[in-house]
């Protein structure tokens, strides 16, 4: 098998990287949690439609399903920073925004002026940013809102008394208006998501809006980490107004933290795969399955679930977790699973579509990091008419991608072979 130019260029940029991990790794360690965690396979009972499966759910993850609500699609740039700018040059009351990344460039600006005008006119707005996430804004954005009110904190700062926390990241992307408007997903607040897909620099994401009695749920998972950080509580009405019912979508919003000992969004990927019955679909930017979601997996493929997966092709923004996807691909495309690479751009999405009714979107990715390390927030929609819009979605996403046959997989080069070897390691850390 020929090496490719492709895999020789990349040599020396994953040395490099590897070097900086391997640092890194030592300085932080792997993380402070020392429970068992989940270690076996969660056996196929019931059907996500089955009332035990939302109960399940509602206890085992937590909080709750609720019912009417209305979640909304925003797709891309184009749709995402407009509504969510809209709903805060809006605001009356309160603004809670907590963002894995915020960046300097126009829509960091954009974000920051907003901020800074609702603060002003006496709104109590309340930012946490990831200190390593936000590592790119501007000084000068940070002291024009401070100055302006804007309450500003940063998680989990390094310091030299406890750099094993470096590890732990806030990767939730929540935005919660008056206490009465959220939105999630996996964007950011920076210029790479800008535009509609249109171009290798503007990435492709969905983002969404929420309104409901859900809208508390989303605000309690920002009350987790600003808690955390501030040791302070932000209580009363102005951020958990009494929610009437904005539409017949049922809807969850939960979190994980390793800080708390608990593996959420693992189980809820557990639960959701052994209770499909038809389908799965998966949106990945970062699919890196250990032994127990692979298995979860090949088991759904038996049982003679459809699995349909979409993941970053060549306009990755991480090489190294690309190439450590890929040498995880073997027994899942020999089992059936159809695996895609989206071309024209980066591809953001992080979906979940079971059986055409239940989808969870959020920042949680397909990998360790996601399931042990990183704090995140993701919203569960049990709702057959939003389903049917992700579906839609997700199958013209199809058609802006490649699909990895078993045979083109076994056919890739001695150095991409290579190159996923390094790279293994790290995979719990990925």
């Amino acid at each position: 098998m020929a090496q490719s130019h492709e895999d020789v260029g990349f040599l020396s940029t994953l040395v490099q990287a590897g070097c900086h991990l391997l640092l890194a790794l030592g300085l932080t360690g792997c993380t402070s949690y020392h429970g068992r965690g989940i270690q076996y396979q969660v056996t196929s009972r019931y059907g996500v439609s089955d009332p035990q499966f939302l109960r399940s759910m509602g206890q085992l993850v937590g909080p709750g399903i609720v019912g009417g609500n209305q979640v909304t699609s925003l797709v891309n740039g184009d749709q995402i920073f407009p509504a969510m700018l809209q709903a805060i040059r809006g605001a009356q009351k309160t603004i809670t925004l907590e963002s894995y990344i915020y960046w300097s460039g126009q829509v960091g600006r954009d974000f920051s002026e907003a901020l800074a005008e609702r603060a002003r006119a006496g709104v109590k707005v309340h930012v946490l940013l990831d200190w390593i996430g936000s590592r790119r804004i501007d000084s000068g954005l940070l002291r024009m809102m401070r100055k302006a009110g804007v309450d500003v904190h940063r998680y989990n700062p390094l310091v030299w008394y406890n750099l094993a926390r470096l590890n732990h990241r806030d990767h939730r992307k929540l935005l919660i208006v008056d206490g009465s408007v959220g939105f999630i997903g996996g964007a950011g607040v920076a210029d790479i998501w800008l535009g509609n897909a249109d171009s290798p620099a503007h990435w492709r994401d969905t983002h969404f809006r929420l309104e409901g009695p859900a809208v508390a749920q989303m605000q309690a998972a920002f009350m987790d980490n600003w808690m955390k950080t501030t040791a302070n509580v932000l209580d009363g009405g102005n951020f958990f107004p009494e929610l009437p019912q904005a539409g017949h979508h049922y809807a969850q919003v939960f979190k994980s933290s390793p800080r708390e000992g608990t593996q959420s969004t693992r189980l809820m990927f557990l639960l959701s795969i052994a209770a499909a019955q038809k389908s799965i679909r998966l949106s990945m930017p970062y699919f890196v399955p250990g032994t127990l979601m692979t298995q979860q997996l090949l088991d759904a493929c038996k049982r003679g679930i459809q699995v349909e997966i979409i993941v970053p092709g060549a306009q990755s923004d991480t090489p190294i977790v690309r190439h450590a996807s890929r040498s995880k691909w073997g027994p899942l495309l020999e089992a059936g699973v159809r695996i895609y690479e989206y071309q024209p751009t980066m591809y953001h999405c992080k979906m979940m579509i079971v059986d055409d009714v239940w989808v969870s979107v959020g920042s949680a990715n397909f990998d360790s990091r996601s399931f042990r390390l990183n704090d995140e927030a993701n919203m569960n929609v049990f709702a057959t008419d939003f389903a049917a819009e992700q579906i839609r979605m997700f199958e013209a996403d199809k058609k802006r991608s490649r699909e990895v046959t078993l045979e083109d997989w076994r056919r890739r080069s001695l150095g991409k072979r290579v190159l996923e070897l390094l790279v293994a390691p790290f995979h719990p850390h990925l």
